[in-house]
């Protein structure tokens, strides 16, 4: 079926019969509505629209939650998308759309359910269905609805092989009303026999390719190297021949031109073989050039008679020009050219346009499969063209027969096949290709060619003879289809229903086997020995050889089901015969896309939340906060006690840190000094002083405190409950300074000794009150404290900074606006008060210019007190208390975090380590989780990959990977976070005093919220986003913690409380080895390098056996090994770094065990201790990459084993690092899971390891941070044209010198970019030494 009258669809109609359907067409839907039917109308007809009235006539048994479902298979994956769209445009069914790209092929059960619950029609390719019936996936009682498009593909065994009746039109003319139909024309050109050049220059052209062909016979090249690439010129060849003939010289010259233009493209780089292809190519180029006419007046198409006995054209190409000229008059041509050869397609736009635009402005281009090996092209370019196609952008199109069914423009007109079809079913698409009225289909034919012609007016008049016969069928009942010729044996799934039998065994071994891990050297397939009937299964299949006896004819099958029916007994293959890594790799897709809400809860410590007693006393916990100053400084510190409703943690009770400051560090220890009772009154007027002199610190004004102090009442509820008091010495002990808490209401106190005699802004006050005040002077809005009275007054003289001396009293008139009433009272001396900072990082603070500063004389008369009598040196100290408490905060969150996890867990970690588990690095401190995170990911690791290894001892290492990725996956462990209530307790904020939550202040609007979780009480201040990988990073730091602190055991216990659930009990390892080991590989030998003696020599075999080693005396290779050994090297190492360098900064640890765990040091290790020479495999391939890396070792000759200094630009084979991680993996099964064992035997290979001293960054790293500190501009561009990577570095200064280097050839990503960063760095590097 065509989309064809869709475009006549405008508005949704709500009757199944569209109004404007054809009698025809109503009368195969009558007909499709009744029974099963077959409806065979010709290309254009209207079929799509007979499938959708009968799908709107079904409609109300599709509905969901109806279980049933309509299916509508299309033959063709670019008809899915069509067809689809053509549903959901004149339905209002749900539609679903499937083809194999979409990776269908790797989903279970599970998700088809969850798409059949989802959609009412599925628009699918026919092998779909059949897989999905084969799996069990879906009955076929489900299907209300089967709709066929194009079922005259059903030949064999086509899943399109259904029972049907018949049902037609009774003859062209009925469509013909409704429906145009293009009109045949013949057109006939002269023979194409090669004339005296063409041969003469097809002898050449041979010659050229015997003369590449022995080149390749050369020793420097593999066998399948050489074989390849003589097939690549044999291919060009045979082109170059078809064109010569068909074409023409000149378009032949095109042809090798862009056969070449290719190969220049994508192999000009490396030591390869195909380097012989490209030179044939270009040889093929210079040949052709030479039979061109040499005059500069000679330009092709201006004489085409000329050019036809030149043999530069063929007749058939002049028959093709002149049968489009004939339409030169018409003004919206739209033609579509069908030829048989992609080559043909893409070298005869060249003439056309040419050519035709000497007569008319038409444009040419052509569409060509997306896998032409050649000038590739994309779905999305396809699409393009036959949009422009159809907008009259582009006219004319050439094509091959493959998009005979997929071009459908309304508007094409003409119809040319080059080439005659071979068939009916070719014929009949591309005549229904020219759909507009009126059009012409062009059948170009040789002169003489009667076979052809007959064959072609056969085509013409085959629509009516079966036409008739379809009729006399129509009304007989179909027999049943025949049975296979032999009775097929099966093998049936009883909880599902599928079944595999002796012709479907094969395919679904050959999948399953596709989906083992395989590398560059080998695939994994099975092998059929026919001398033996004995069946070969790859060594990371668990199952050994299958041999059977029986009829020789089907033996193959017989094995391959036998192996089936074994996989699925051992779970390798599901219940719905999949293989078992297709639905654990669907399963960590959906995992992965689980969706995460980023907005997160913060806690407040519970020991600093409270319900304020607005009637009764309260009692507080005191806790003297001692401060001591590390450095000499002519302002000292004095204690604060800080009183909590609860008691806090004896841990906690005892900390000690330090704060950066400007001079040095300032150390804070806490010590607990009993309790107090105070009552409602009392704690009031404590809010009160805190509420003062904390906003005053931070605001550096009065704005926010007036605010502050209106709300600061006692209420009942939930708020941030604390005190923060000033201290005083007295009797050689630390107490509270009650007389200072009271200076907040200083117009309260009054003095005994002095009477008030000097005029403030609030009226009258005594000296003494003065001296040591805290004032506002709002000429200014600033604030003061004042520490004493200067011997100067209103009229004493003021020098300016330019050296004017002016009094007091003219420069405050002068510069203030402000007349000073009492000239001669003394000038208070004060100091502005001090600028509260973040102390929590540790750095030394910048040098504080205002605390520094010159005392400054005020006169009294211009200062509004705030409080009196307090001390500079309180002040002072309270301007520490933000980041104190801050971090007091974050340790008690900690603390919650370890009592929340229960009494196994308390003991286990200290507070401080699980604090710095729990900060990110965005917090700008001392400490951060990188380094834990560091040593935790490669526990966690190791821990997941040994119990999976043990657990699953028949699952291949690509199937462990994918288990071990959903344990230890972001998404994960984000998700065991997020259930476990861990988000809350993560800081990811770096502290800023001024959002510091001040006890007491209800300005702000805090509202703190009560969260139970798990039967724990929290309290929320607030939400923030979290990412999935800082929640997941924390659960590793947290894994590291406990593994720093308490051991393998802590960790484990940890692991196990967030829901890792991963078991450490030895389970023995069982294989089939009968073989003697020490026939295979030299067992004393590589004991004596490993410095261990195997137990079971047959770990070693294991370990050093390649996957393409498919000898039978071998039943598995090194991949389950490497995997563990991976897991193991990768912890040990880590463990090794974090333990001798504990002063390392965090990045530091992560940049180091990257130096050191990667497979070029790996392979460097193997090379040296000579354990390539001892590696079973069969591969060509690995043999010679082997024989590289050997010549690059020696070349360099370096004991080095780490780092970034090895200057290769092909990679080391990764086979060579993989033994050192399989070799690991062998000791470690062997040693009973001994992790010394392994460092012992492994050490001294990878010796010499990394040490900060001789560690380097990797140049990609050194460049990045370069260009950050001196803020240059970096840009890279990677990219891939077919074989060959080209990675382009540019890095532009401040001064506008651009560096720039572009690294082309065969090598990684990874390796690609090192090198080109290198060269940037030596670049900048020579320049700074020219400046």
């Amino acid at each position: 079926m065509e989309e064809a009258l869709l475009m006549e669809i405008d508005n949704q109609v709500t009757s199944d019969a569209l109004p404007f359907a054809r009698s025809y067409q109503l009368e195969a839907l009558d007909k499709a509505i009744r029974e099963n039917t077959i409806v065979y109308f010709e290309t254009g007809s209207g079929k799509t629209l007979i499938a959708i009235m009968l799908l709107r006539s079904y409609a109300y048994q599709l509905r969901k939650p109806s279980p049933f479902i309509a299916v509508f298979l299309v033959p063709k994956v670019v008809l899915v998308g069509q067809q689809a769209k053509a549903l959901e445009a004149h339905t209002d069914l749900k539609v679903g759309a499937y083809w194999g790209n979409s990776r269908v092929d790797l989903w279970d059960a599970d998700r088809w359910k969850q798409e059949i619950a989802k959609h009412e029609v599925l628009v699918m390719t026919p092998q779909i269905l059949n897989d999905c019936l084969r799996h069990s996936f879906m009955k076929l009682k489900m299907i209300k609805v089967l709709i066929l498009d194009e079922c005259h593909h059903t030949r064999g065994r086509h899943p399109y092989s259904l029972i049907m009746t018949v049902h037609t039109c009774i003859s062209e003319a009925v469509i013909r009303e409704f429906i145009p139909i293009a009109t045949p024309k013949f057109k006939f050109y002269k023979s194409n026999a090669l004339g005296i050049v063409s041969q003469g220059l097809a002898i050449n052209l041979n010659m050229l390719k015997e003369q590449h062909e022995l080149l390749l016979r050369s020793p420097d090249f593999t066998t399948p190297a050489a074989e390849s690439a003589e097939k690549n010129i044999m291919q060009i060849f045979h082109d170059l021949i078809y064109c010569l003939e068909d074409l023409g010289v000149w378009l032949t010259l095109k042809a090798a031109e862009s056969l070449s233009s290719n190969d220049t493209g994508c192999l000009s780089c490396g030591n390869s073989a195909n380097k012989i292809v490209n030179k044939f190519g270009l040889a093929t180029v210079r040949e052709l050039k030479t039979h061109l006419p040499s005059s500069s007046q000679w330009s092709i198409g201006d004489n085409m008679k000329y050019d036809v006995e030149r043999e530069l054209l063929t007749s058939k190409v002049c028959c093709l020009i002149d049968s489009l000229l004939e339409y030169r008059d018409l003004t919206d041509l739209r033609c579509i050219v069908f030829v048989e050869r992609v080559i043909t397609t893409i070298v005869l736009p060249a003439l056309l346009n040419v050519e035709l635009p000497k007569y008319h402005r038409w444009k040419t281009k052509f569409v060509a499969g997306c896998k032409i090996g050649f000038q590739n092209q994309s779905r999305k370019e396809h699409k393009e063209i036959v949009e422009d196609f159809s907008k009259g952008l582009v006219n004319i199109i050439v094509a091959t027969s493959i998009f005979e069914e997929v071009l459908d423009v309304q508007s094409c007109n003409l119809v040319i096949r080059f080439n005659p079809c071979h068939n009916v079913c070719s014929f009949t698409q591309s005549r229904g290709r020219a759909r507009k009225r009126h059009s012409d289909y062009i059948l170009m034919v040789k002169s003489g060619d009667s076979v052809t012609c007959s064959r072609l007016e056969k085509y013409l008049s085959s629509g009516d003879i079966r036409r008739k016969e379809s009729l006399c069928h129509s009304s007989l009942p179909c027999d049943p289809l025949e049975s296979d010729l032999f009775h097929e044996e099966t093998y049936r799934v009883e909880s599902t229903g599928t079944i595999v039998n002796l012709s479907s065994s094969i395919d679904l071994l050959h999948l399953y086997c596709s989906r083992l891990p395989g590398d560059g050297y080998f695939k994994p397939t099975p092998r059929w020995d026919r001398e033996t009937g004995t069946l070969y299964l790859p060594k990371s299949c668990p199952l050994p050889d299958i041999p059977v006896q029986s009829d020789r004819k089907i033996l193959k099958n017989i094995a391959c089901l036998e192996a089936c029916k074994q996989l699925h007994k051992i779970g390798a293959l599901t219940d719905n015969l999949v293989p078992d890594i297709a639905v654990e790799e669907e399963e960590v897709v959906e995992f992965g896309n689980e969706p995460y809400n980023e907005k997160q809860p913060s806690y407040v410590p519970l020991e600093l939340v409270n319900q304020v007693l607005k009637h009764s006393e309260t009692t507080y916990h005191c806790y003297l906060i001692e401060l001591k100053q590390n450095f000499s400084y002519d302002i000292t510190v004095q204690d604060i006690y800080l009183a909590t409703r609860a008691e806090l943690n004896r841990e906690i009770a005892s900390m000690q840190f330090d704060m950066g400051f400007d001079k040095g560090t300032l150390s804070v220890s806490f010590i607990h000094k009993g309790t107090i009772r105070l009552s409602p009154h009392m704690v009031f007027l404590c809010k009160k002083f805190q509420l003062t002199v904390l906003r005053i610190l931070l605001d550096h004004n009065t704005d926010r405190l007036q605010t502050a102090l209106e709300k600061c009442c006692l209420e009942d509820g939930l708020e941030i409950d604390y005190l923060l008091l000033p201290s005083i010495v007295k009797d050689q002990g630390t107490i509270i300074d009650w007389r200072t808490v009271h200076s907040v209401n200083s117009s309260d106190i009054v003095c005994k000794d002095h009477t008030p005699n000097i005029w403030t802004k609030d009226g009258l006050a005594c000296r003494c009150m003065l001296q040591n005040s805290l004032v506002n002077t709002p000429h200014n809005g600033c604030i003061y404290i004042t520490i004493g009275m200067a011997n100067s007054d209103g009229n004493s003289p003021l020098e300016l900074r330019g050296g004017e001396v002016i009094t007091y009293k003219k420069y405050f008139e002068k510069n203030h606006g402000t007349q000073l009433y009492f000239e001669h009272q003394r000038l208070l001396t004060a100091k502005r008060i001090f600028q509260v900072k973040n102390y929590c990082h540790g750095r030394r603070q910048e040098k504080d210019r205002e605390a520094t500063k010159t005392f400054v004389e005020l006169p009294p008369e211009l200062c509004c007190v705030i409080m009196s009598p307090i001390s500079f040196i309180t002040i002072y100290s309270f301007s520490f208390i933000p980041s104190i408490m801050h971090r007091l905060e974050s340790l008690l969150v900690a603390d919650k975090l370890k009592m929340y996890m229960g009494s196994c867990l308390l003991n286990e970690i200290h507070t401080l380590k699980a604090l710095e588990a729990l900060t990110t690095k965005r917090c700008q401190e001392t400490f951060n989780y990188e380094s834990l995170e560091t040593l935790g990911d490669s526990f966690l690791k190791y821990a997941a990959t040994q119990h999976l290894f043990q657990t699953y001892q028949n699952h291949h290492e690509g199937l462990l990977t994918l288990k071990k990725d959903k344990i230890i996956s972001n998404a994960a462990l984000c998700k065991l976070g997020c259930s476990c209530g861990l988000p809350g307790f993560i800081r990811n904020e770096p502290f800023d005093p001024n959002t510091w939550i001040v006890p007491g202040d209800k300005s702000g609007g805090l509202k703190l919220e009560e969260l139970v979780f798990d039967g724990t009480k929290f309290y929320v201040s607030g939400k923030r986003n979290l990412k999935q990988k800082i929640i997941a990073d924390v659960i590793e730091a947290l894994i590291g913690a406990f593994l720093s602190s308490g051991g393998e055991n802590a960790a484990l216990l940890f692991m196990d409380w967030v829901g890792i659930k991963v078991c450490f009990d030895i389970i023995p390892y069982e294989r089939h080895f009968s073989t003697c080991a020490e026939k295979l590989v030299h067992i004393s030998l590589l004991e004596s390098k490993l410095k261990y003696s195997f137990r079971d020599s047959s770990l070693l075999v294991e370990a050093l056996t390649h996957g393409s080693y498919m000898l039978p005396e071998v039943t598995r290779c090194y991949q389950r090994l490497k995997l563990l050994g991976d897991s193991i090297l990768d912890y040990l190492i880590t463990v090794h770094l974090y333990e001798k360098y504990p002063g390392m900064s965090s990045g530091q640890l992560t940049d180091m065990r990257a130096a050191s765990v990667n497979n070029d040091c790996y392979a460097w290790s193997s090379i040296k201790a000579g354990l390539h020479k001892h590696i079973l495999h069969v591969s060509q391939d690995l043999d010679k990459h082997i024989n590289e890396a050997l010549g690059v070792f020696y070349k360099l000759s370096s004991s080095s084993t780490f780092g970034w200094d090895i200057d290769i630009e092909t990679p080391f084979p990764k086979v060579l690092g993989d033994i050192i991680e399989s070799l690991a993996g062998a000791i470690l099964v062997d040693s009973g899971y001994n992790k010394e064992v392994v460092w012992r035997s492994i050490r001294p290979l990878l010796e010499p390891l990394v040490t900060p001293e001789t560690f380097k960054l990797h140049p990609a790293a050194e460049l990045h941070i370069l260009c950050q500190r001196r803020n240059y501009t970096l840009k890279e561009d990677l990219y891939r044209e077919e074989d060959v990577l080209n990675c382009t570095i540019k890095v532009e200064t401040n001064d506008g010198v651009i560096h720039q280097h572009k690294y082309r050839g065969l090598a990684d990503r990874r390796t690609a970019k090192k090198l080109a960063c290198k060269e940037i760095l030596k670049s900048l590097l020579q320049q700074t030494h020219r400046k």
